[in-house]
């Protein structure tokens, strides 16, 4: 089960995306470091598809894509809602941030998220905007093709 805190409008964590961005709670993956450890909690309401479908009508036009910021307690709940989203919303892109390293067996089974973040934070090696990251962001076609655009975020 997916639990969300809260949500908002973000305009950096996609590239050229208005992103309303879920803030999923029951994190597994307690990194060290960590700017939200609120989401670590089983707080929040569930995220049902119906209250998905709501928020993603009440925002309309106004937003390009619609994320899931964590959901690594419940990986295929996210890849199944997201799914759901990006066909019954085909102007919408969607996004999963993930605090894996690795995606997990079955992702193949789903239509991808336009976009996946993956990796855990390690302050070490800096945020998607450092050169030295961990992190990789992607994003994934219609046929389920990838491309790591994680240097997007890198200042030239």
């Amino acid at each position: 089960m997916l639990k969300y805190v809260n949500h908002d409008i973000v305009f950096q964590e996609f590239p050229d995306e208005v992103t309303l961005a879920i803030n999923l709670s029951r994190c597994p993956c307690a990194c060290p470091g960590c700017h939200s450890t609120y989401l670590w909690g089983d707080n929040g309401e569930e995220l049902t598809l119906d209250r998905l479908r709501a928020l993603a009508e009440h925002y309309g036009t106004t937003i390009t894509c619609l994320s899931l910021m964590g959901g690594d307690n419940d990986p295929r709940s996210v890849l199944e809602l997201l799914a759901t989203i990006r066909e019954e919303y085909p102007h919408l892109h969607t996004g999963w941030y993930s605090g894996r390293d690795q995606l997990p067996l079955f992702f193949s089974e789903y239509t991808p998220p336009t976009y996946v973040k993956i990796g855990a934070w390690r302050a070490e090696l800096g945020p998607l905007s450092s050169p030295s990251t961990n992190q990789r962001l992607y994003r994934y076609d219609e046929d389920g093709e990838s491309e790591d655009i994680t240097h997007r975020f890198w200042k030239k």
